[in-house]
């Protein structure tokens, strides 16, 4: 096992002084912090700002939920657990009145009590104050569109009013930019002070801030949920992947997230190491438009049979990316478990042949996938064009910028084809396919009026049972009308120190407040 770091490998971690900052350490310095309970994380992404209301980034939120509360959490299987709140449910028989009683022995950071006010003001008054000239909404304006108001029956109950059934209401209590923010502190100190000294109620407190670099927390002795085993823990924002690695196997940090899958898998072999290697409830697929090639239906569902799902897993996650058939993830909801649709490179030529088109005739789409922004995304892309090809499909393969890929998605100008990563912690069906495939999302970007007939009555139906049996049967639709390409669940990796032990979490959340040090 190598103890230090050549040159060469040194230039590589140029992503910031973060990374730098970390191999600086020494091994027997970490071991002694350790010993000490300090933890040091080189972990991929920053905050786009410490206002956990603001965006809804997927890959952050394991760093929001450090300093953060929701008023719901998620046990490892992503099942709800209660969290600031006790008990939740719906008060009326129409889905319109959700009630929920809050913890009443929950503080912020600076001392002052969590009350039913501080949830108003996140969930209702936040979402519609002014926007700054120039300025941008926050994202809970539009997650929260459909409530019409908050009632504070006590201060320690809340009754949330819709002004139509919003039944993925719960889910989003525990997903993306869905965190209690103390009102009066920010009311005094106003949105920029706030991203600078960010308070929240959660198990860390955030006692430095590097932008890029660094993040440091201090554990807070008052947490309602007790305080964290590890009580000090520095995040090293590293984004070069190869950096990542190296500061693990040289012992400079005690955890690294997002390892590229060979190495975590190299690593596994490694004395002292230990790799997790597993897929989570984030899905990878492809992006279908009806544009040029793909405007026939044949076309499409050739185009589906022709990739071997598990070959991709193989080659290039180690077996352990699962194949989905629908665009969502295996034990979720929305996926139903008796439906495959098969790869079959002779399906693919037969239905190619019908519109006059095989190996020696190949009709030509354009297909595209950005380069290094999730999991082996490119070298995915460049094996389906192969695959394609062999069947009857040319298609010209182009790098595209995820800020590209979002301009052209509300533009309708995608091409054919786009290889995603689409990130859904929360599980929930309405999280797939409510949001991927209903032509009125922003985030669609097959268009057609019949898949709307089948999404958009879900997004209002009140009875659970039904609403879950109508996603799995619209993902089934979908597939089987060539509306959407799904690949395979994403692969999250994470290489740890041995005497470190980790609670892995089934939608890839990696949480420092749940693990601790092994004796």
């Amino acid at each position: 096992m190598r103890q230090g770091i050549d040159r060469r490998s040194l230039m590589k971690l140029g992503a910031g002084a973060g990374a730098l900052a970390a191999l600086g350490v020494s091994a027997d310095a970490l071991a002694q912090a350790a010993a000490k309970g300090q933890l040091t994380m080189a972990f991929p992404a920053d905050v786009p700002t410490w206002d956990p209301n603001a965006r809804s980034l997927a890959a952050v939120q394991s760093l929001y939920k450090m300093v953060f509360d929701q008023p719901i959490t998620q046990n490892p299987d992503i099942t709800p657990k209660p969290a600031l709140a006790t008990k939740w449910g719906y008060v009326d028989d129409k889905g319109l009145a959700l009630g929920l009683d809050l913890r009443s022995d929950v503080t912020f950071h600076d001392g002052s009590k969590m009350t039913a006010e501080d949830f108003k003001y996140s969930f209702f008054d936040r979402p519609r104050l002014p926007t700054p000239e120039g300025g941008r909404k926050l994202d809970t304006a539009f997650i929260w569109r459909r409530v019409k108001d908050i009632e504070i029956v006590s201060p320690t109950r809340v009754v949330m009013h819709f002004s139509e059934p919003m039944p993925s209401a719960v889910a989003w209590l525990y997903f993306l930019t869905s965190y209690v923010v103390p009102k009066a502190y920010l009311e005094k100190v106003g949105v920029a002070e706030f991203e600078k000294k960010p308070i929240g109620s959660g198990p860390y407190k955030l006692v430095e801030y590097q932008q890029g670099a660094r993040i440091v927390l201090e554990a807070n002795d008052a947490y309602w949920g007790g305080k964290p085993a590890i009580p000090r823990v520095t995040v090293e924002l590293v984004r070069d992947p190869t950096a990542r690695t190296a500061a693990i196997e040289s012992k400079r940090v005690d955890v690294s997230v997002d390892v590229p899958i060979r190495e975590a898998a190299r690593l596994a072999t490694v004395p002292g190491l230990t790799s997790m290697i597993e897929p989570i409830s984030d899905i990878t697929l492809l992006q279908i438009t009806k544009n040029g090639g793909f405007a026939d239906e044949r076309v499409r569902l050739a185009a589906h049979h022709a990739i071997n799902k598990e070959a991709l897993s193989k080659a290039f996650f180690n077996g352990a990316a699962k194949p989905i058939s629908v665009p969502a993830a295996h034990n979720t909801p929305g996926y139903p478990e008796d439906y495959s649709f098969a790869f079959s490179e002779d399906k693919a030529m037969a239905l190619l042949k019908e519109v006059g088109h095989g190996p020696q005739n190949p009709i030509a789409i354009k297909f595209s996938s950005p380069n290094g922004a999730f999991p082996g995304d490119f070298d995915v892309a460049r094996a389906i064009v192969q695959m394609w090809k062999k069947v009857g499909i040319a298609a010209e393969l182009e790098t595209i910028e995820l800020s590209t890929y979002q301009e052209r998605l509300r533009a309708n100008t995608l091409p054919e084809a786009t290889l995603f990563s689409w990130g859904n912690a929360a599980g929930d069906p309405e999280m797939y396919g409510g949001y991927l495939l209903d032509p009125k999302s922003i985030f669609s970007a097959m268009k057609s009026d019949d898949l709307g007939q089948k999404f958009q009555p879900l997004l209002v139906e009140t009875d659970e049972k039904k609403r879950l049996e109508g996603y799995r049967a619209a993902h089934r639709f979908a597939a089987e009308k060539g509306y959407t390409i799904p690949l395979y669940q994403t692969v999250k990796t994470v290489v740890s120190q041995a005497n470190v032990a980790i609670v892995k979490y089934d939608n890839g959340l990696v949480l420092p407040q749940t693990f601790s040090f092994k004796a």
